[in-house]
């Protein structure tokens, strides 16, 4: 194969590789706005409120996550979060940063989480939240090698500003959980001084809920479920088992319905502090594409605990 044939292919594939992911944009912006995760259940803060706090001192979580490897343009999520309960019985603070880019655009949202706990047992409690963010824009048409220019695409959104609130409820025992949440209320439009009228936020309504059985003193078995609905996308379900073995090492597996399959890797390195790693493997026709190399995410949270009482063992959850 010549230097210049094998050149021509390398661009072409990029070129359907950027067309994926514009069309995905444009897929995505009526529905799949929320950024993904398949280790959700160790950032719900991100998509609950309500969980803010619950786990009873200062907790720091950081993610990162790499779609579609190999793919131009393929959607790149890093979050970070920190929250804690605070000086009045059951109040529980939150702060989040999330950047998500997606070929020519990218948007960070600094959110503001407030919950109040109540005691419903002497086990169960259920926490109400509230969530107030800001999303920052930004879209760099002069990205975009257009084959026929278009008007419309000439001007980059640089750094556009958009207020929201959103809201949460979450009960959880020592060994059960369950939230509803609603993380942004307002459905922004955007481009309406254009033509363009794909990008519209919708409401994301977001069920998680999991179970942790101890089936032995040295191994715990929880299965998980996040589900979420928005207008105008199909109905997403991500359904997932974790093993902790020894209160140290966790293996699992997850299925994210008609996407993905994935195998999730965690380590306590003690009870403060968590590493955690995920590899999805796509079904739908993306998956089978020579430069899509799947997606990998891994995430570090740790906690800061102060005094042992109460706390048997890492939390699951």
């Amino acid at each position: 194969m010549s230097i210049y044939t094998k050149m021509m292919k390398e661009n072409i594939t990029r070129s359907l590789g950027l067309l994926v992911v514009v069309l995905c944009t444009g897929i995505f912006s009526y529905g799949q706005q929320d950024a993904q995760y398949t280790q959700y259940m160790y950032n719900t803060v991100s998509v609950n409120p309500g969980y803010a706090g619950s786990r009873g001192q200062i907790s720091i979580a950081a993610l990162h996550r790499s779609q579609w490897v190999g793919l131009d343009g393929a959607p790149v999520t890093q979050t970070f979060n920190v929250h804690s309960p605070i000086g009045y019985r059951g109040v529980g603070l939150g702060l989040s940063v999330l950047n998500d880019k997606i070929g020519p655009t990218s948007e960070t949202n600094f959110d503001v989480d407030f919950s109040y706990t109540i005691w419903t047992s002497t086990e169960g409690r259920i926490s109400f939240g509230l969530k107030a963010s800001a999303n920052l824009l930004d879209v760099r048409f002069s990205e975009l090698n257009q084959f026929a220019p278009d008007q419309t695409l000439q001007q980059d959104i640089d750094n556009r500003l958009s207020p929201n609130i959103g809201a949460g409820v979450y009960y959880h025992t020592n060994n059960f959980y369950v939230g509803l949440s609603v993380p942004r209320f307002l459905e922004t439009s955007y481009f309406e001084e254009s033509s363009l009228s794909t990008a519209r936020e919708q409401m994301n309504f977001y069920l998680i809920t999991g179970y942790v059985w101890d089936v032995n003193p040295f191994l715990k078995f929880k299965p998980t479920l996040l589900t979420k609905v928005v207008q105008g996308a199909p109905l997403q379900v991500d359904l997932s088992a974790n093993f902790m073995f020894s209160e140290k090492f966790i293996l699992g597996a997850a299925y994210r319905w008609d996407a993905a399959f994935s195998g999730m890797a965690g380590f306590n390195v003690s009870n403060k502090f968590l590493i955690g790693v995920a590899y999805d493997r796509e079904i739908t026709a993306l998956g089978n594409a020579a430069f899509n190399d799947g997606s990998f995410e891994v995430i570090l949270r740790y906690d800061f605990i102060t005094t042992k009482q109460n706390l048997k063992s890492p939390r699951f959850f």
